[in-house]
């Protein structure tokens, strides 16, 4: 059973300043709460509806009804569990390799698969302004299905940081140059900007090196690709260059 006051924090770690203030988050679905305790964040409680997870010790794990799970989710369609996490201590950047960047990306389902994406292509460092939604809001959480916990990501100030970079730095522009024609290095730094106003005017400025995805549609009325989908291009071009390249 589930008590009023592990209802009320749970509840409350739906909001940034609270998950801040308690250095806590929260993580539904086996396949995602397996990846977590499998890596290197600490588990605070797991709630579960079936009687799983043998390797997780009773007294940090309670075994519940529907009724109180739904209480205490945040999907409309529970899943079987719910684990509370400790948010680790950031990591320092590593200036070296291919480093994602983003500026003011605010769409939960959009960072989450860029996260995902970043593990997929071998991305350890993902920069995130600090306008960038929170990496351990719930929705965040649920779309990275377990790559949060392999991807270092930290929150800079990206303008501060890009400007004192001496790796490359690119971005992703309608007017840049075609990727698919240009060699593409294996250290750099690339930027993907914000759903509606991509790239912002002061880090346009700190750009090294334009980049675009060109059209290929015959009427070219399309204005723009989703982030996450860029990004998934973006990334793809970046490894096939760097293979190129040897």
């Amino acid at each position: 059973m589930v008590s009023k006051n592990q209802i009320k924090l749970i509840s409350s770690l739906h909001q940034k300043k609270q998950r801040i203030a308690n250095q806590l988050f929260f993580a539904e679905g086996v396949k995602v709460i397996q990846e977590l305790l499998q890596s290197n964040f600490e588990l605070e409680h797991l709630y579960t509806t079936l009687d799983d997870f043998s390797e997780v010790s009773n007294a940090k794990k309670t075994v519940i009804n529907d009724s109180d799970l739904k209480k205490i989710s945040a999907l409309a369609t529970p899943n079987t569990c719910l684990a509370v996490f400790k948010i680790p201590a950031e990591k320092n950047s590593d200036e070296s390799g291919l480093i994602l960047a983003l500026d003011s990306i605010r769409d939960p389902g959009n960072l989450g698969t860029i996260l995902r994406l970043c593990d997929w292509f071998g991305i350890h460092q993902l920069l995130c302004s600090n306008e960038t939604v929170d990496i351990y809001n719930p929705k965040v959480v649920q779309a990275t299905m377990g790559s949060i916990a392999r991807v270092n990501v930290k929150y800079v100030d990206l303008d501060a940081f890009i400007a004192k970079t001496k790796l490359p730095v690119f971005g992703t522009f309608m007017d840049g140059k075609n990727i698919y024609t240009s060699k593409l290095p294996k250290e750099g730094i690339i930027v993907m900007g914000n759903e509606a106003n991509g790239i912002s005017e002061s880090i346009e400025k700190l750009i090294s090196q334009r980049l675009t995805i060109p059209r290929f549609g015959d009427l070219q009325k399309t204005e723009s690709l989703n982030v996450a989908t860029a990004t998934a291009i973006i990334l793809s071009e970046f490894r096939r260059g760097a293979f190129s390249l040897d």
